[in-house]
């Protein structure tokens, strides 16, 4: 299917089942930049596509900090500072990640998993594509964590526990995996103290702390647990039970929205909208989009494309209300991002998509882009969710009959 990396790694153009086992009932799922990630109705997660996005228990440094690094698990969450060279992407990119050239897991790393199936590519194919790429296994977390809900980014990918603890694995180069460094690889999943990170982050004003009043008032606006999560190109997001936003990673567009175009290695608030309850959160290569409580749309980060839906190309390094006449009286309910593209759905089942549209991803009937929302015709179908691939959209709809 174009782009999607399947169990031997190649480009297909039609679906291919994946061999997972019969007993297995997948009943969430999300696709990165070149890799996939599953969830089964017990709580088990399921990955497969580029190698170095797949769990293979080992944390691989920075080749100019002195090549493969291998330490104990407990190490990881801690490990030094491994500064990778910044990546700038143009206008033009295709996706994300630059490829295999920037990091890449060693072959002995594959003896760890836990393969579900028999049936997948031998490791010695000619073929460059399948020599990169892993068949589906079963990712391994501590003993009792059930994962509800997971995102997958350009080469790294979140996942979120019914206990409201998100955990994390594959490229952090820029602070995506919220670990408070720019690790190369963690290869194995990792717990993101989101909370911790963003109450005693040191940006703090000087005045709050040991002031155990404002900690504690602080403490009540980030809430206790993470509800919703975001992978972008390079950078995560997630929304707390309190609906305080929280972002780290890429930040050379304004997508983390802190106001600047710093890269942010751990989980930090994003303070300017701290009023706003958000409830959802969806990330693109660039850019961010979240919705709140109340049915508005926020947007910030990069907008070459017109993916904030703002009505211009400017940038935004802070979230800034999507305050389009297309939304007037319009509550978004959930939010989806691609690499460029945008798209909500709203609480009357209808879609709205703006932003990139080369391909034709916006569902409008050209490829015109568009900057400010635009209602997406789906004929007599009762849309129920949508979701933004890197360069297409999908739309999930009840049919009429």
């Amino acid at each position: 299917m174009g782009q999607s990396y399947v169990t031997a790694g190649k480009h297909e153009e039609t679906p291919e089942a994946f061999p997972l086992p019969s007993d297995v009932a997948i009943v969430r799922a999300d696709a990165g930049w070149a890799h996939c990630v599953a969830i089964t109705d017990e709580g088990d997660v399921y990955t497969w596509g580029w190698k170095e996005c797949v769990p293979t228990g080992r944390v691989i440094s920075d080749q100019s900090s002195g090549g493969t690094l291998e330490k104990d698990e407990r190490q990881n969450a801690i490990a030094a500072d491994q500064v990778s060279p910044r990546s700038q992407v143009s206008r033009t990119s295709s996706g994300a990640a630059s490829g295999p050239s920037e990091s890449r897991g060693t072959d002995d790393g594959t003896k760890r998993r836990r393969l579900s199936s028999t049936k997948h590519a031998p490791e010695s194919s000619t073929s460059s594509d399948e020599s990169l790429s892993a068949p589906p296994c079963v990712v391994t977390f501590n003993t009792g964590v059930k994962i509800m809900a997971v995102a997958a980014g350009g080469r790294h990918t979140l996942a979120l526990s019914d206990l409201g603890q998100v955990w994390g694995w594959g490229y952090g180069g820029e602070g995506q995996l919220g670990l408070g460094s720019r690790i190369r690889t963690v290869s194995s999943p990792h717990p993101i103290p989101c909370i911790e990170s963003a109450l005693y982050s040191k940006d703090r004003p000087a005045s709050m702390k040991g002031n155990k009043t404002a900690e504690a008032q602080i403490s009540k606006v980030m809430g206790n647990c993470v509800k919703a999560i975001a992978c972008g190109g390079r950078h995560s997001a997630v929304v707390t039970d309190s609906g305080a936003l929280l972002t780290f990673g890429w930040g050379l567009y304004g997508q983390c929205g802190q106001g600047n175009t710093d890269d942010v290695l751990s989980p930090t608030c994003v303070s300017s909208i701290l009023g706003v309850k958000m409830k959802d959160i969806g990330a693109g290569l660039w850019h961010t989009v979240c919705t709140s409580v109340d049915g508005d749309v926020y947007s910030f980060g990069g907008n070459q494309f017109g993916q904030l839906g703002t009505g211009s190309d400017q940038a935004e390094t802070v979230p800034k209300l999507v305050d389009a006449s297309s939304l007037e009286n319009k509550s978004a309910r959930a939010v989806s991002c691609g690499a460029r593209h945008s798209a909500i759905i709203t609480d009357e089942g209808e879609v709205f998509c703006w932003g990139w549209n080369k391909y034709g991803q916006l569902g409008l009937g050209d490829s015109m882009d568009r900057n400010v929302p635009c209602s997406v015709p789906v004929d007599a179908f009762h849309p129920l969710n949508v979701s933004c691939g890197w360069w297409h959209t999908l739309v999930l709809a009840e049919s009429p009959t």
